[in-house]
């Protein structure tokens, strides 16, 4: 009888080994699972896409869904065509105008927004926009068992159709299952139409968004903390309120996020023209950086990213507010340090604590979401102070350690500033037992000091730029900001009474700028007289190189040989080609350093060895 048992066990154990054997070689001959949807057009467009693989499975399809090696297709190519084939004002993303009847109107509004706000109230709620990701995006299948969103949105005085084609784009561009709710928090706004106006509306259009309104005006960060706290989901998704989603932008933000939950997952932000309302890229793709005043830099993509140019990539710093995280790690982190006052240094505080404290940070390339970048902020100083400043000062204390000096020598007034409360901040750095900043630097922005160098290069000339041709005009920047035309005006040292911006740099990083800003000279166009503008600085050069000429007295931007010209009776600034008989071609620079100027070739930021290209 005990010889039978053994015999039997023996048996068993054979036969569940064998089972096993089978099954592993079967599964391993025939590839990854593929199930393929019942519909011809999905078979087909399978097929399409996945060759003779596709074609084996669709001859002897086992189930009715597609899943490779368990993952979908989150593309809903429905809604897609029907956008497709939307026509109207603003559809498909491009640039629209208003009629000249309407310039009072767009003023009114211009000036309560920073942008066109007469316009977007033409353009549909539900416009379409142009699918610009990379064609690699369009092909790619993500995890089936994904976690739903709440999708965080807070707002002052946003205005109200901008405000609604935000919610609109995350509904219509979201897989219904991985949208949980949208909670709008209202940061004590006082326009009319963001009160009853919207809550009708929204009860009546739109049952997964929330509204929480706080009583008094606390600033974009605690806005979002407020919104946060009420949030259901396990994913936290955080927008601004003048976004728009674009195509299938959910699942490359929330596939890495599943595979590890200390993960932080930032879209491409694309461009909504505040003027025109076109819909277009920034660019295809930058690390996350920041200069030694806090100012927001990028870092071009490392070679193994631009090997792969669908594949999310690790950046040391978070554009802004567009992100998504799981909630259990953002509350891990503390969220927000609640101290952070109206707007301003959050995206450092919480991209330090992010990498410093075991997680790690990603822009998702197949995941775009337009914002529109206002002409000028609309609102006033909310009466708190220097609070970015103050701001600043607390993510230098907490999180920099010795490298927040650097900050401090660039924004001396920091050193004295009372930055409130850390103790809580420290504690929780302790206690999370995070890493040093000098690991940050070394590991996560190791390049960084080598394009922002902490101590900079001198300038290669500085001070007032005055027309040789018309000696008694000086360049003038006139407090202008982004895509205005620079001028030039008399000179204030002959004419004290004369308000402008004639204090200029030529940069070690070879641009002009007016003193101590972040905007350069930037010429974008290539005919002839083209405009002189001001644009954020992105240390490329590019659009934005400039070299003076000492022995002609020429200033020559970019490679070729178009030099800096003017018309004295329009005071206009141009580029045109460079003509040894023009006087107006010539500049006298204030202060020049001759020392610097004879190692100019020597003087190239790592960066721009790579990036000789136009923006």
């Amino acid at each position: 009888m005990k010889r039978n048992l053994i015999s039997w066990f023996k048996f068993l154990v054979l036969a569940a080994f064998t089972v096993f054997l089978t099954t592993l070689i079967f599964r391993f001959l025939r590839g990854p699972r593929i199930i393929v949807h019942d519909s011809p057009a999905a078979r087909a467009r399978f097929l399409r896409e996945n060759g003779k693989l596709a074609a084996d499975a669709i001859q002897s399809p086992l189930e009715h869904e597609v899943i490779i090696e368990g993952k979908i297709d989150w593309h809903d190519y429905e809604r897609i065509q029907n956008e497709e084939k939307r026509t109207g004002t603003g559809e498909q993303g491009k640039a629209a105008t208003l009629s000249p009847s309407m310039e009072d109107l767009k003023d009114r509004l211009y000036k309560v927004n920073g942008f066109n706000a007469a316009l977007s109230d033409l353009i549909s709620l539900n416009r379409s926009i142009p699918d610009i990701r990379h064609p690699d995006c369009k092909n790619k299948r993500y995890l089936k068992d994904l976690d739903p969103v709440s999708v965080v949105v807070s707002f002052h005085n946003e205005h109200f159709s901008t405000l609604m084609r935000t919610c609109w784009s995350v509904i219509n561009r979201s897989p219904p299952s991985l949208l949980h709710e949208i909670i709008l928090v209202d940061d004590a706004s006082t326009k009319v139409e963001l009160k009853d106006k919207l809550d009708e509306y929204v009860k009546k259009n739109l049952p997964k968004v929330k509204i929480v309104r706080l009583p008094r005006r606390s600033g974009l960060i605690r806005g979002r903390l407020a919104g946060a706290r009420k949030a259901t989901a396990k994913i936290l998704v955080f927008l601004d309120s003048h976004s728009e989603a674009n195509v299938n932008w959910l699942p490359p933000l929330l596939e890495p996020i599943a595979k590890d939950y200390k993960t932080c997952v930032c879209p491409f932000i694309d461009v909504i023209a505040y003027e025109t309302f076109e819909y277009r890229a920034q660019d295809e793709g930058a690390r996350g950086a920041f200069d030694w005043e806090l100012y927001y830099k990028r870092l071009p993509l490392l070679p193994e990213d631009l090997k792969n140019p669908s594949e999310p990539f690790k950046s040391p710093v978070m554009a802004g507010g567009l992100f998504a995280i799981s909630a259990k790690f953002f509350w891990e982190l503390g969220g927000y340090d609640p101290g952070l006052d109206i707007w301003g240094g959050e995206q450092y505080e919480l991209s330090f604590k992010i990498w410093q404290c075991g997680g790690q940070m990603y822009d998702a390339p197949c995941s775009r979401v337009g914002h529109i970048y206002r002409k000028f902020p609309p609102f006033p100083n909310p009466g708190r102070g220097d609070f970015l400043g103050k701001n600043y000062k607390r993510v230098a204390e907490v999180w920099m350690d010795e490298y927040a000096d650097f900050i401090y020598r660039r924004r001396p007034h920091l050193r004295a500033m009372d930055p409130g409360d850390l103790t809580e901040q420290k504690a929780l750095r302790d206690k999370l037992k995070c890493k040093s900043f000098k690991w940050f630097m070394e590991n996560i922005a190791f390049d960084l000091v080598e394009v922002y160098p902490p101590i900079e290069p001198d300038d290669f000339a500085y001070g007032e730029m005055r027309n040789i041709g018309v000696p008694n005009l000086c360049l003038d920047a006139k407090g202008k900001g982004k895509d205005e035309e620079i001028a030039v005006d008399y000179c204030q040292k002959d004419t004290p009474k004369i308000k402008g911006e004639q204090e200029f740099q030529l940069t070690w990083h070879k641009d002009i700028r007016p003193n101590r800003r972040t905007e350069c000279l930037d010429v974008s166009r290539g005919d002839d007289k083209s405009p002189v503008t001001l644009y954020p600085c992105h240390g490329k050069q590019g659009n934005q190189l400039w070299r003076y000429n000492v022995e002609k007295q020429w200033l020559q931007h970019g490679y070729g040989s178009r030099c800096l010209d003017m018309d004295p009776a329009s005071k206009k600034v141009y580029v045109s080609n460079c003509d040894p008989t023009s006087s107006t071609q010539k500049w006298r620079i204030e202060h020049v350093n001759m020392k610097a100027m004879n190692n100019w070739e020597n003087v190239v930021p790592k960066a721009n060895q790579r990036n000789d290209f136009d923006f």
